[in-house]
């Protein structure tokens, strides 16, 4: 198991976070909205399921749209009924074209203040390479190392996720500026 370690001090995290890009989330009223109906609802429809999945990774979108309506409805249902996060991540990975990285922005939309969206920049962020794939194990100690952070950092799992995305965009345009604009 990777060791998640923050890799610039943790008195950085809100000067990162206010300096995550327009246009995310967070100044999004379209995901806030599908995020609170979902949770009054119990489970994602059709055309939320899709949204979400196209707004983390558009290229999944052939694989995202085999899944019917029933089997969208039966697994999302099961993911924010449990109890525990095996069981809230599983069933999501159980739908075609969903791995561990959309399935944690299906449970963010749904659950924002409970989960961090899994990404290669907040991933370097903390220090560990981007994966292929993410083993359910890899999932856990991801989140655990992210709620433990926000909590000694005294910061929101959301500040905290928007300051790793952006340490991570920052660190690759220096790289870039000194590369002479290779990565």
């Amino acid at each position: 198991m990777p060791k998640f370690e923050l890799q610039f001090p943790g008195g950085e995290i809100e000067s990162l976070a206010a300096r995550f890009g327009s246009g995310a989330y967070d100044g999004d009223a379209a995901p806030r909205a599908v995020g609170g109906a979902v949770r009054a609802r119990g489970y994602y429809t059709r055309g939320e399921f899709i949204t979400v999945c196209a707004w983390k990774s558009p290229r999944s979108r052939p694989r995202i749209l085999s899944n019917s309506r029933a089997v969208i409805v039966r697994n999302t249902r099961a993911a924010l009924a449990a109890r525990d996060e095996p069981g809230r991540i599983e069933p999501l990975l159980g739908l075609n074209g969903v791995g561990v990285p959309t399935a944690s922005t299906l449970l963010f939309v749904a659950f924002p203040t409970e989960y961090p969206i899994l990404d290669v920049r907040a991933l370097e962020s903390l220090g560990v390479a981007a994966r292929s794939t993410y083993p359910l194990a890899f999932w856990l100690g991801y989140l655990e190392a992210c709620r433990r952070l926000a909590r000694e950092c005294g910061v929101t799992i959301r500040t905290l996720d928007k300051a790793l995305w952006q340490h991570s965009k920052e660190q690759a345009e220096v790289r870039r500026a000194v590369c002479g604009g290779q990565p």
